[in-house]
């Protein structure tokens, strides 16, 4: 039996690298995509193959996917976060969020739908996350990015579900032991001093959760679920908070 190929984005640290980790652990070929290859984060094995891969650039995309070759389940992980108030931020922080977290996803899934339609399966899973469910403030450019995502894939099950290739989403709470999440809240975003109080109380709150937080590995484990699983939701909580969120999630509730 052929064993199955799964491409995941952002792998050099976080969500990426743990769920890499986690399906090549269970048999699978893996393609570890991230914009600088690093081979000294995994193990040494033939069922692994690292690719550099920059989600924004076109010409990127393709040469990674034609590197790979067949795959049977394409992740899309990678991501940048940013935490400043919309006055704070820049036109190139918005440019760069969107590219990265939004119009990255759809150009992978636009350069890999041939080889799903060819081959009559696929397997796409983005990753979102629970700020979409939450509002929160200072994340305001990264919840916009993630809650189109979420429209976009709601959008795509119905376009691609007759070619039998699935799509989910996948929802990871707060993560703080993340580079991901460090890297967003260090960042010298010159946050305006009129926020000054709010984001201090924000950022310690942060710091200091009062409630359970997603690890990587809640991550990786529902991955692979949702992927083992056909009859897996669209939308996947993963992580006891957006397990939470999501639980009291009302979208349209007014006060």
């Amino acid at each position: 039996m052929n064993k199955q190929t799964i491409l995941i984005t952002g792998c050099s640290s976080g969500f990426g690298l743990e769920t890499a980790l986690y399906f090549l652990e269970r048999d699978w070929k893996v393609i570890a995509t991230m914009r600088t290859p690093k081979q000294d984060l995994f193990p040494a094995s033939d069922d692994l193959k690292i690719l550099p891969l920059d989600v924004t650039n076109t010409a990127s995309i393709e040469a990674a996917l034609n590197e790979a070759g067949p795959i049977d389940v394409l992740v899309n992980n990678a991501g940048i976060g940013i935490f400043n108030a919309l006055e704070g931020t820049t036109s190139e922080d918005i440019q760069k969020v969107f590219e990265t977290n939004t119009f990255g996803p759809m150009k992978m899934i636009k350069a890999a739908l041939p080889q799903f339609k060819e081959q009559k399966k696929g397997i796409i899973v983005n990753i979102s996350s629970s700020v979409t469910l939450r509002s929160l403030p200072f994340v305001s450019l990264y919840s916009a990015s993630k809650v189109a995502v979420n429209a976009f894939t709601q959008s795509l099950v119905q376009e691609l579900s007759p070619f039998n290739i699935r799509c989910h989403l996948v929802l990871p709470g707060y993560a703080p032991h993340t580079n991901f999440s460090k890297s967003a809240m260090t960042q010298d975003l010159k946050i305006p001093n009129d926020y000054a109080e709010l984001a201090e109380r924000m950022l310690k709150s942060l710091s200091n959760p009062n409630e359970a937080y997603t690890e990587a590995k809640d991550v990786a484990e529902k991955v692979w679920r949702v992927v083992q699983d056909s009859s897996s939701p669209l939308f996947n909580p993963a992580g006891p908070d957006a397990v939470k969120w999501a639980e009291q999630y009302e979208p349209y509730a007014f006060s």
